[in-house]
């Protein structure tokens, strides 16, 4: 962090991706207040979650980041929280047990509710409205009203993930992550489908492991870790005026951090060095995140590295590629290499989701499975390559029986995409989805070579 660095120095560069408030005494009266709530996480949970990631970027743990593309009021339900959860923990298992590595559990949750746009204006049959923008920002009915940026939704944003995050963390240390209870974590909607023999087998495994750990003296009342988790949480840093309102010192360290989540992350179009979002994360001592796509070239990458993370905290940057299954084995590389050439070692992350988003015939988003897949597989080849860990897997996934990917076990169809598209924004993986490719990624990291032959 620079000395000329402070949580508001942001709001002197320029800035991209930000809804243009009408009220603006109304929207500097809601960050005020803001100010002064306590914080949503503290400051040692995200060193924490540094430390965890550090052992990632060695290659001896495993990130998984995944989650809603944008959270919303409407579906803020215990069960919707909870269905999550249940299949967070089941891809975590799979991945530990195939990887023989601890796997750091990260959501999309409990604040990812901003999303930026590719055009300000959205128009439909001649009438043209602010383009949708998260509900923090407006509500996705396009009508006038509804579509004009409204500050006090930020408050709202706050309390529904301060719920959330209570009940995240009811489930985690209240015996629900329990190892005993593995079998009940398969939703009943995915029972008998291609991946549940597999599934109940590996719960199996482990339920025999865990009665030989009782018969040696091993259990949940001598190692407490055998019966709780922790799962942290992250979203985009995208409205900084509610990210200021949330970043506090940390009177242990005397540094700033964002208290909004544990990890943040900047997006594919808000990493312009000179601007407003890198300046803001350069400051704050959370774990980031950054969205690397097409566009981005190996100098820039090392600029921004240099801004965001001048002192090389180990677990600092997690590096998030988005390129699409086509282009993953082209662009990757060359950013591999920039990176290690001036000794850094971030997190290598690989985002399946955005760069295989397609329009289908019928008229929806979608992200076919065989992309998904296709583009992580480049991901395995090319860190295998250029010798650097395969770090983590970044997805976009829900716990609900939806219909927005077409493909995978339950092979949705482009026909079928209309029965449950729930999504406010972006297709997601459905929970037997999300479960295949725990398997399809375990096996993969079954072939990865271990940290030990890694340069």
């Amino acid at each position: 962090m620079t000395s000329t660095w402070t949580p508001s120095s942001w709001r002197e560069k320029p800035i991209v991706q930000m809804p243009n408030y009408r009220d603006t005494a109304a929207l500097s009266s809601v960050e005020e207040e803001l100010a002064t709530f306590p914080p949503l996480v503290f400051a040692g949970e995200s060193r924490r979650l540094r430390g965890k990631l550090a052992e990632a970027a060695e290659g001896r743990g495993f990130l998984l980041q995944g989650g809603d593309c944008a959270e919303s009021f409407a579906e803020h339900r215990a069960d919707n929280i909870r269905d999550f959860f249940r299949v967070f923990l089941q891809m975590s298992v799979i991945l530990t047990f195939a990887g023989g590595k601890p796997v750091v559990k990260v959501g999309r949750i409990a604040g990812q509710f901003a999303k930026p746009r590719s055009a300000d204006m959205e128009d439909i049959d001649g009438v043209s409205l602010p383009s949708y923008r998260g509900d923090i920002i407006n509500s996705i009915e396009f009508e006038k009203e509804a579509r004009e940026p409204d500050p006090a939704r930020q408050k709202k944003v706050y309390r529904q993930s301060a719920a959330t995050l209570n009940l995240l963390r009811a489930f985690a240390q209240g015996g629900f992550a329990d190892l005993e209870r593995v079998h009940e974590w398969t939703l009943d909607f995915i029972k008998h489908g291609k991946n549940w023999q597999s599934y109940e087998q590996l719960a199996g495994e482990i339920a025999g492991a865990m009665r030989f750990m009782r018969a040696c003296g091993i259990t949940a009342e001598s190692t407490p870790q055998l019966a709780t988790t922790e799962i942290f949480t992250s979203h985009e840093a995208l409205l900084l005026g509610y990210e200021e309102a949330m970043t506090r010192i940390d009177s242990t360290s005397d540094e700033w951090y964002d208290t909004s989540a544990h990890m943040l992350w900047i997006g594919d179009r808000t990493r312009q060095l000179d601007h407003a979002h890198i300046e803001f994360c350069s400051g704050v001592a959370n774990p980031i995140g950054l969205k690397c796509g097409p566009s981005l070239k190996p100098d820039d990458l090392c600029r921004l590295l240099d801004k965001l993370d001048p002192d090389r905290v180990p677990g600092r940057i997690t590096l998030i590629s988005r390129f699409g299954a086509e282009d993953i084995r082209k662009s990757l590389p060359p950013l591999i290499r920039a990176v290690k050439a001036e000794g850094r070692k971030p997190v290598w992350s690989c985002d399946p989701m955005h760069g295989n988003t397609i329009k289908a015939s019928s008229g929806y988003k979608t992200r076919p499975f065989d992309f998904i897949l296709e583009e992580v597989r480049g991901f395995f080849e090319v860190t295998k390559a250029e010798q650097v860990p395969a770090g983590g897997l970044h997805i976009e996934m829900t716990g609900n029986n939806v219909t927005e990917c077409t493909g995978g076990a339950g092979a949705v169809s482009e026909a079928e995409l209309g029965t449950r598209y729930h999504t406010h924004c972006d297709p997601r993986l459905n929970a037997e989805q999300s479960v295949e490719l725990a398997f399809l990624v375990a096996d993969m990291l079954k072939a990865a070579p271990s940290s030990q032959n890694l340069g």
